[in-house]
């Protein structure tokens, strides 16, 4: 088992800055004066850079990177791009079944626009589309099989949720733990080093100015803001803050997003042990436990496992040297892959990575301007992959514009993301509440593993 070293990039990202020929963009020397400053250069800053640049070509656009862009959660995610119609029962509820339809289909037209990106001529991103697969590998996740599929057929969107007999799941991909599932045919897998790289290129040949290695050590807000950095400052109209778990520090944030942490481990090429499990197609797969075995493979027949298992970061405390570096959780996600796949069992492991994941209180990101400012946010995508920043991107675009349109009128940008339990904002408990969650300890009970 390779333990995750300090600061120690993903597989992903590393092997991404090994192919790049070009010199990282300049850090920010003295003050400049822009009409938008992002702050963070991963997916969700890119993508609203992009946008504003698209919608209004003449608008001054800078983003500002702490280290160098696609370092952070961008590029250590595990790269699977698919919407929300595998959240439509959970979004029906929370959202109702119209605002479920809406976000799902929203995730459609992400799709769409990522493929587009992604697949444009002279750009290689390990593009690979064909559907996500949902597997139930023990007796308890049997029953979540008709969840999914009842609902697509209740909303009217049968084709979205495709049950799968245990035969059908082999057919897949076999494994002795594999039972029944669900082929969900929204799904790509890509590189997600290569996507964040690509992005930044895109973004500064469109004529934003890239800044990285350059931290935001304290913004001002006003009329305009004026966002610090450790060599100089930018004034800017609005300010996007796309820093992922970051923002969990913010009080007008914590309420609404607790910091989790996922670890991914990627094995050495082995194509003989993926075509002993007849696993030949490109799908990405995952389990169906709550905090969820993720897996994919790759052209050059190696697979990534990830586990959403990691420790967890309590009252904002997002520089938690655990949420990167905990030997037990790489090891759980390495326990995953030979579990799972167990045709991986004496394959040697690449690299391990850990990382934080902002989970927010309905499992649904927010895109929101904080109340009398020209500050806009995005968090919140609790760990669903690359397929909502985009969608991140045209919202925050929207705020940013003040534009009526179907971006800002998602339920991720007009609802009120309820808050988390007291216990996940670092506050007591109410005295009912913790005698209830005593009670499987008092009978000698062990409930819910991670």
């Amino acid at each position: 088992m390779m333990t995750p070293a300090p600061h120690d990039p993903s597989w992903w990202f590393a092997d991404a800055m090994a192919r790049e020929a070009d010199t990282p963009a300049p850090s920010l020397i003295g003050e400049i004066h822009v009409d938008v400053v992002i702050v963070g250069g991963g997916y969700t800053g890119l993508w609203t850079a992009l946008a504003l640049k698209a919608r209004k070509p003449g608008l001054s656009v800078a983003v500002i990177e702490a280290s160098l862009c696609g370092s952070g959660a961008s590029g250590k995610n595990g790269g699977k791009v698919h919407g929300y119609w595998a959240s439509l029962q959970g979004m029906a509820r929370n959202l109702g079944e119209d605002g479920a339809l809406a976000v799902a289909r929203a995730g459609t037209k992400a799709q769409d626009a990522i493929r587009a990106f992604a697949t444009a001529p002279g750009r290689d991103v390990w593009w690979r589309e064909a559907g996500n697969l949902r597997v139930s590998c023990a007796p308890a996740q049997d029953a979540k099989i008709a969840g999914y599929v009842d609902t697509a057929r209740n909303l009217g969107v049968p084709d979205t949720a495709q049950h799968l007999t245990p035969a059908e799941v082999a057919h897949y991909c076999r494994s002795p733990v594999f039972r029944g599932g669900v082929f969900l045919p929204e799904g790509a897998n890509l590189h997600p080093g290569l996507l964040t790289r690509a992005l930044c290129k895109a973004a500064m040949e469109a004529g934003i100015k890239i800044y990285e290695n350059t931290r935001m050590t304290g913004l001002d807000k006003g009329t305009p803001n004026r966002v610090k950095t450790p060599n100089g400052q930018v004034i800017a109209w609005d300010v996007v803050l796309a820093t992922n778990c970051d923002l969990a520090r913010l009080p007008a944030i914590r309420p609404h997003v607790s910091v989790f942490s996922s670890y991914a481990v990627m094995s050495e090429p082995a194509p003989a042990a993926l075509d002993a499990m007849g696993w030949r197609g490109e799908e990405g797969i995952s389990d169906m436990r709550m905090f969820l075995h993720y897996f994919r493979k790759t052209p050059d027949g190696r697979v990534l496992m990830g586990s959403g298992s990691g420790p967890i970061a309590f009252n904002g405390h997002t520089d938690d040297v655990r949420l990167r570096e905990d030997g037990a959780s790489a090891e759980r996600a390495e326990r995953g892959l030979h579990r799972l796949l167990p045709s991986f069992q004496d394959v040697p492991t690449a690299k391990t990575w850990g990382g934080q994941i902002d989970v927010s209180a309905d499992r649904l990101p927010f895109f929101k301007t904080l109340p009398g400012t020209r500050v806009h946010f995005g968090c919140g995508y609790s760990g669903h992959g690359v397929n909502p920043t985009y969608i991140g991107g045209q919202c925050l675009a929207s705020l940013v514009l003040k534009e009526n349109d179907m971006w800002a009128n998602l339920p991720l940008v007009r609802r009120d993301p309820p808050k988390l339990p007291p216990e996940e904002q670092n506050r007591p408990p109410s005295p009912l509440a913790s005698a209830v969650a005593s009670l499987p300890k008092l009978f000698g009970l062990r409930i819910g593993t991670r």
